[in-house]
């Protein structure tokens, strides 16, 4: 009996510590830095940056100096580019304005969609990133919402452009400059300059 008494306690006391343990581990996750989670996301974008900068794409692209280098030449080259995209969207995770390029890459998509969806997509649109109380509200102001939302009700392939181009020269003027002088940016150069040279 003392035995069993025994074991028993132990099981609850192992049971408490893998609690502790994991409670430990979900504060450790989010106390998580933004340059860890930026590491983490490349690992997945660049899985080898020792050897070669592979990205996750089938097509074997690989990530260079000069792709990089493209990037800070204008805000469309960077956009043009997935790995960039992806570098680009962190970067904005850790200014709280991610909506903006999540909404810019939703209407790239909005574009290219057939005619007989575009309904669906421009009240999915509308109510994630456009109306008043939007959980991912883009920075435009009360007339161009109030014209989006008309254009949004008898959708064209053009409904959302003007507040398209409204985020992206937000993004241009301001968020774009930061990324650049960014420890992100900088960093990332840093550890493909070493590789050209090889």
């Amino acid at each position: 009996m003392p035995g069993f008494f025994f074991s028993h306690n132990m099981t609850e006391l192992n049971g408490k510590e893998d609690c502790k343990l994991a409670e430990g581990k979900i504060h450790k996750k989010k106390q998580k830095s933004f340059g860890a989670d930026l590491k983490n996301y490349l690992k997945c974008m660049v899985p080898h940056i020792e050897s070669g900068i592979k990205t996750s794409n089938t097509k074997n692209a690989m990530l260079s100096t000069e792709e990089v280098i493209q990037w800070s030449q204008s805000l469309e080259k960077l956009l043009a580019s997935q790995s960039g995209q992806g570098v680009f969207r962190e970067f904005l995770k850790s200014e709280f304005s991610e909506e903006n390029i999540e909404f810019w890459l939703a209407c790239e998509d909005y574009k290219k969609t057939k005619s007989d969806h575009l309904h669906g997509k421009a009240e999915r649109i509308y109510e994630e990133f456009v109306q008043s109380d939007a959980v991912k509200q883009i920075n435009i102001d009360y007339q161009m919402r109030e014209a989006t939302a008309k254009k949004a009700q008898d959708p064209t392939h053009t409904s959302f452009d003007e507040a398209q181009k409204t985020v992206y020269t937000l993004m241009e003027r301001d968020s774009y400059p930061r990324f650049l002088k960014s420890k992100t940016y900088l960093n990332l150069l840093n550890q493909l300059q070493p590789n050209t040279s090889k």
